[in-house]
């Protein structure tokens, strides 16, 4: 039988959890939790998924650029302070730029490691310390199939995503005596505000309709679809259960069969 008694205890605290993928965590795991803590960049979202959970378990919302240390800092002290040392980090927050390799600025470049690599980077190093005095502890990236492959006119996304992967099972390494275990799961292309946008821009730059680009988008996934928010959520809850202690360092895919290794 599969039991949470740990995480029913356990402060979680979620990244980029006003929307899509992590919105869909953050609805999953109330279901679960005793208390948690939502950051994003836009403190509506967050409230709205708060009142969409209800008084399920105790929720505290944060206004958090991650890529800012001082923010993240500060933001995480007093996460920390209302309800507890943080036990599970979803480290969600991310952000995706397509573009030609020869069209990627150095700002494209830089703005794609600081979001996606760095805010992991800096998330986590808020609550390694606290975590290795605890008896339970997780650490989860939403990374993406592109921490696993490469991918065309994402250059800059696919290496920010490999160094979440590369990060994920150092620290696996690093920590595997303690009680915490750092993991990756990597969707392929979700149905989220993202891939939405990269729709749109794929219609846009060639005239494509808005199904052509979609099944265009889809064509490497064995089962010609979209993932679905929730299917992302479950993996995590997964990974949380008391019986996933032995699971660590590893890249978890979600993505139909695109990726087997």
């Amino acid at each position: 039988m599969i039991a949470f008694s740990n995480l029913k205890s356990t402060h979680v605290l979620i990244t980029g959890a006003g929307k899509g993928i992590g919105r869909a965590i953050a609805l999953e795991m109330g279901q679960h939790v005793s208390k948690m803590s939502l950051i994003g960049r836009n403190l509506k979202n967050l409230l709205e998924v708060k009142t969409l959970i209800g008084n399920k378990c105790e929720i505290q919302t944060f206004e958090c650029d991650v890529t800012n240390p001082k923010a993240v800092e500060e933001t995480f002290l007093r996460a920390s302070t209302a309800l507890g040392p943080i036990g599970v980090l979803i480290n969600n927050a991310g952000q995706a730029r397509s573009a030609s390799f020869q069209k990627t600025t150095l700002e494209d470049w830089q703005t794609m490691l600081d979001v996606n690599l760095s805010g992991t980077f800096l998330c986590t190093q808020a609550v390694i310390e606290g975590m290795l005095n605890l008896p339970f502890a997780r650490v989860i990236n939403i990374a993406s199939t592109a921490a696993q492959k490469g991918y065309p006119y994402v250059s800059a996304y696919a290496a920010a995503k490999h160094g979440v992967l590369g990060l994920t099972r150092s620290l696996a390494l690093e920590f595997a005596k303690s009680s915490v275990t750092f993991n990756a799961v990597c969707p392929g292309f979700t149905d989220t505000d993202i891939v939405a946008e990269s729709l749109k821009t794929i219609s846009a730059k060639t005239h494509l309709s808005h199904e052509e680009a979609l099944k265009e988008l889809i064509k490497n996934n064995p089962q010609r679809r979209l993932i679905s928010p929730q299917e992302v959520a479950q993996q995590v809850l997964w990974l949380c259960h008391d019986q996933s202690q032995s699971i660590n360092g590893q890249a978890l895919s979600i993505a139909g069969g695109e990726v087997m290794s």
